[in-house]
């Protein structure tokens, strides 16, 4: 059995919080969760692996147990998320690693890549869209918020943000729901209620027009 250790680093006064387990000398895999979850998604698939690999789960800045600065003292937006982690594997010594990379952790470790490639010994990419292809009709109000950024749009999205929406992402699709642990969406949901994550959420759900800008240079970056 391989211990898990929850450690925090200070990323330039930003916490950054994260899970490790595995020798170091082993392969490295940094895994980047998604939205609106944290590292802790994680906690069943790190034991599975920590006998053959040195794994690093951070929560990205805004979720999680990581810091969830002020908007006027940080702008959040997926190019500082990745600059952040970026200079997370820095301070953590990481010089190799495979990316592990779901939903929103894929525009944050596809930058990653493309700015270090001589870094990065494989991509494995778990939901984790780089097509427009893969922006189904659920992003209409999305879209229509990058268009017209008004406090109106903003507001139809809060019901992103809902635990009924956390259910749905946990749940939609799947056979037996009695199946699917609450432990997960239980703490998505706890993190999404701290003062000022909302709005450091939809701010973020702004900037992912950023992210389909970069779509055909992601593609590069996953066809190495």
């Amino acid at each position: 059995m391989q211990t898990i250790h929850y450690c925090a680093a200070d990323v330039n006064d930003l916490k950054i919080s994260y899970r490790e387990a595995g020798r170091t000398e082993a392969p490295t895999v940094l895994l980047l969760h998604g939205f609106p979850s944290a590292g802790h998604m994680f906690r069943d698939l790190i034991p599975l692996l920590a006998d053959r690999y040195h794994l690093v789960a951070p929560d990205l800045p805004g979720f999680g147990q990581s810091a969830l600065p002020p908007r006027h003292a940080f702008t959040y937006t997926f190019e500082n998320l990745a600059q952040a982690i970026d200079r997370f594997t820095d301070l953590m010594g990481l010089k190799r690693f495979a990316l592990y990379v779901f939903d929103y952790g894929a525009p944050v470790g596809l930058r990653i890549a493309a700015k270090h490639p001589e870094r990065i010994t494989a991509i494995i990419s778990q939901n984790g869209n780089a097509y427009e292809e893969g922006l189904s009709q659920g992003w209409n109000p999305i879209r229509t918020y990058w268009r017209e950024p008004t406090q109106a749009n903003r507001d139809a999205l809060r019901s992103f943000l809902s635990p009924e929406t956390t259910l749905f992402q946990y749940t939609h699709g799947v056979t037996d729901p009695s199946a699917v642990s609450p432990d997960g969406r239980s703490l998505d949901d706890y993190y999404l209620a701290r003062p000022g994550a909302q709005e450091a959420q939809l701010d973020l759900l702004l900037d992912y027009a950023s992210n389909v800008a970069l779509y055909p240079q992601f593609q590069v970056v996953i066809s190495w």
